[in-house]
């Protein structure tokens, strides 16, 4: 598929930041005809380095919070600021996905790009942990690496060559996740599909010189990508 507002990010300067398949790629084909309504109050959930929070504060014209555990929330700040960005439109919040620190009901959208399956297994996750933070008729966006077809039982010894059978096992296939969606009693489930981006997302970060970039590239050279995909989830929360 075509990428025209990735294609911004497309510098080396900005590529060398992303830490796996390019996850602004896997945004824009994620948001693709979307129903998030303009100025919406957004969460991006596993923000990372602020990439993606940079992508939808830019592009889509939402007011982000970008919630991460691993990251420090002055350094986003500060990249966010050498993006033109102000506190006014986009805000770095330390936050545990399974603990998180807002008001109920203060988010429009829940959007997560490349780390739902860390925190999201779990089939209570949803109604629990997340739903509570997002306004009734509120929208949930999720792009996540996946498997063409689950195949734990029996690991391909292509994919072992980078990953160990305990970090294969947060990647599931789309029968996986829609079962998993569908024990949400709080959200209708709109769509569980395959995406289109996993060969030329995974392309771009096998290019980079960055240490897991170079030991992922192990698997993929060896021919496991095959097995591998992107799933998009879209949720509605229901509006009682």
């Amino acid at each position: 598929m075509n990428y025209p507002k990735s294609q911004k990010y497309a510098s080396p300067e900005w590529l060398e930041k992303i830490m796996g398949p390019n996850p602004i790629k896997l945004e824009e084909e994620l948001l693709l005809n979307h129903s998030i309504p303009q100025g919406a109050v957004v969460c991006d959930l596993g923000s990372g380095q602020g990439l993606t929070s940079v992508f939808l504060a830019k592009e889509y014209g939402f007011r982000v919070y970008a919630a991460d555990l691993w990251s420090d929330p002055e350094e986003n700040r500060a990249f966010f600021r050498r993006m033109g960005l102000t506190d006014d439109q986009i805000t770095p919040v330390k936050a545990d996905a399974t603990a998180l620190p807002f008001e109920r009901n203060f988010f429009d959208a829940v959007v997560s790009t490349d780390s739902y399956n860390y925190f999201g297994r779990d089939p209570a996750y949803l109604d629990e942990k997340l739903l509570p933070f997002v306004k009734p008729g509120g929208w949930v966006y999720i792009a996540i690496p996946g498997m063409v077809k689950d195949c734990h039982d029996h690991l391909p010894p292509e994919l072992l060559l980078s990953w160990t059978p305990e970090q294969l096992d947060y990647m599931h296939d789309v029968s996986y996740w829609t079962n998993m969606a569908r024990q949400c009693r709080g959200a209708e489930v709109l769509e569980v599909s395959q995406m289109e981006s996993n060969e030329e997302v995974w392309n771009d970060w096998l290019r980079q010189e960055n240490e897991y970039a170079i030991g992922d590239r192990k698997a993929l050279e060896a021919g496991g990508g095959k097995y591998l995909n992107f799933i998009k989830i879209v949720l509605r929360k229901k509006d009682k």
